[in-house]
């Protein structure tokens, strides 16, 4: 029997993300931070890692250069030898917009050299913006056995969720045999996580086929389920879909609520700790004599004197003496300044909130952010990367300050609910 061909992996890294707001300002989706001192694109990479699969295809497109720097030559995931490797594919761009990809299928359409330079039996076909664990290994044994020309990763989920995925209806077997792409009116729970293993042959004759197909949710998987042979593969484990500031915000909360089923370091998770030119060895974080800390993730490189209660600090937060952090994530190197209070809020990277200030004032959720109500309704407050608030300015719920904002641009001590500088 000839022995099976190590399959490729295609990981699809450059969605704008656009839900996430400013977050997403200067990086790619997948180079958000997560979880202290990690990047969303990090647990796909360390499942493909983790699953032994050494040979990977990373498409990227909108605002590359923060990714493509954690990203490095592989070498945090193990992806450095002769055999094994991470390769940065970009869009084959002109001077038109028409030449940006169109979709999925266009994503990989337009790369069909590096499939073919790179021969094996099935293609892993991932997504870079989703937190989970998963045995991509498990999912190739399942595709082979079901001698399937698509899988695709499936799980349950809320019947008034389903509108936000592609679903699938099933037979006894598993086979897929009708497709519904974000659908209104629902006939499914099981919803697709945008994972994929193609038979290779298959893949190529699909993507020569037909080049008005350019996504594979609205166009391909469509047509295979009527024509071929297409399989669910049921998954039950941790997965989340981070594409919106509530939902990223309550997937970093998890990792810190006791008895939660994610955990990056019992996973095996990896990143590159040293992509931001920042060392890569901090010092253990510090706690002063005043510190108060609760279901909390502090990282290296902090110092705490305050209190810190359902939060996430990334490598060198600084925390002083009486402030106050609550239910927010702090990125790397992030400053609040004494008798400060942080609530309900997401500060990027080194932001500066200078003394007696408070970010997150309100007891309710506040109303809807003026300029982006589909964005920040629940209450969470978003402040830029490098921005400063101003000592003794009150900012509400909801509210958006813009990254690099300075002292000098705030009209007033008080920014009401809602409200965008």
């Amino acid at each position: 029997m000839r022995a099976k061909k190590e399959a490729l992996v295609l990981l699809l890294a450059g969605g704008v993300g656009s839900r996430l707001n400013i977050l997403v300002q200067s990086r790619a989706k997948p180079a958000v931070p997560f979880a202290g001192q990690y990047r969303i694109i990090d647990f796909s990479l360390s499942n493909v890692m983790n699953s032994g699969l050494t040979k990977v295809g990373v498409l990227t497109q909108y605002k590359p250069l923060s990714l493509m720097r954690h990203l490095g030559m592989g070498e945090a995931w193990d992806f450095t030898g002769r055999s094994r490797g991470v390769k940065i594919l970009p869009p084959h761009t002109g001077f038109k917009d028409s030449d940006w990809y169109k979709g999925t299928a266009d994503a990989v359409r337009q790369n069909i050299d590096f499939l073919e330079k790179n021969p094996a039996d099935e293609v892993v076909l991932l997504s870079g913006d989703h937190i989970y664990n998963m045995d991509f290994h498990a999912m190739l044994e399942y595709h082979r056995f079901k001698k399937a020309d698509v899988t695709i990763g499936m799980m349950v989920v809320p019947i008034s969720e389903i509108y936000q995925f592609g679903a699938g209806i099933i037979d006894s077997e598993n086979r897929v045999v009708d497709w519904e792409e974000k659908p209104e009116n629902p006939r499914t729970n099981l919803a697709s996580m945008g994972i994929y293993v193609f038979d290779y042959k298959y893949l190529l004759d699909t993507l020569y086929r037909d080049r008005n197909e350019v996504d594979f949710g609205m166009h391909i998987l469509p047509r295979a389920i009527d024509n071929d042979n297409v399989f669910a593969y049921p998954f039950y484990g941790y997965w989340r879909d981070v594409g919106t500031i509530q939902s990223y915000w309550e997937a970093n909360m998890e990792v810190v609520r006791r008895g939660s089923s994610i955990s990056p370091a019992e996973w095996g998770i990896r990143t590159n700790i040293e992509a931001d030119g920042r060392p890569a060895d901090r010092p253990p974080a510090r706690f002063g004599n005043s510190a108060r800390v609760s279901c909390s993730m502090v990282s290296a490189g902090c110092i705490v004197k305050g209190m810190v209660q359902n939060s996430i600090l990334a490598p060198g937060v600084v925390v002083e003496e009486g402030a106050v952090i609550r239910d927010s994530i702090l990125f790397a190197d992030c400053v609040v300044e004494k008798n400060s209070m942080v609530d309900l809020s997401i500060c990027d990277k080194r932001v500066t909130i200078l003394e007696d200030s408070v970010v997150g004032e309100g007891t309710n959720h506040g109303i809807p952010n003026i300029i982006q109500p589909t964005h920040l309704y629940t209450g969470i407050t978003l402040i830029g990367k490098e921005a400063v608030v101003p000592s003794g300015v009150t900012i509400g719920r909801n509210c958006i300050i813009n990254p690099h904002t300075e002292e000098g641009k705030y009209p007033t001590s008080e920014i009401a609910d809602g409200e965008t500088i």
